[in-house]
């Protein structure tokens, strides 16, 4: 249950031919990622388990599911904007349901990150479940 954002994300990787052409896209993504607010950036939404940085701040309406996001880490940063892809815009409750490790894998992320970039990725993966279920409930 990807988004349609996502969906680009997947064939564009598709046509690239090697992982430093897909590291820079993700890191390219996250360049384009809007700025988080330096006043959200406290204890509470950063995520611990990350090697680098990094901060999760959900924005929840009745209807729509999103965050703002930022790291210390280019790669990191993107790949907050590859998770953006998969949460933002969804209803809470179908926001909750997103299987991002399985999404993820489509594009061959896991075994292409170190151990710590993955266990940070599994971090904010998890942190963005617990905020999605909360705004579902």
């Amino acid at each position: 249950m990807a988004t349609e954002a996502f969906e680009a994300i997947v064939e564009d990787f598709e046509f690239l031919d090697d992982w430093e052409d897909r590291y820079r896209m993700v890191i390219e993504m996250g360049k384009k990622m809007p700025a988080m607010d330096d006043a959200l950036k406290v204890p509470a939404t950063k995520v611990d388990g990350c090697a680098s940085q990094v901060w999760l701040h959900p924005e929840v309406t009745a209807d729509r599911f999103d965050f703002q996001g930022d790291s210390d880490a280019m790669i990191v940063r993107g790949l907050i904007a590859l998770l953006h892809t998969l949460y933002s815009g969804l209803p809470p409750s179908e926001a909750a349901k997103v299987d991002a490790k399985a999404e993820l894998t489509r594009l061959g992320l896991e075994e292409n990150l170190s151990s710590q970039r993955s266990n940070g990725l599994r971090a904010m993966i998890q942190r963005l479940k617990e905020y999605s279920a909360a705004a579902a409930a």
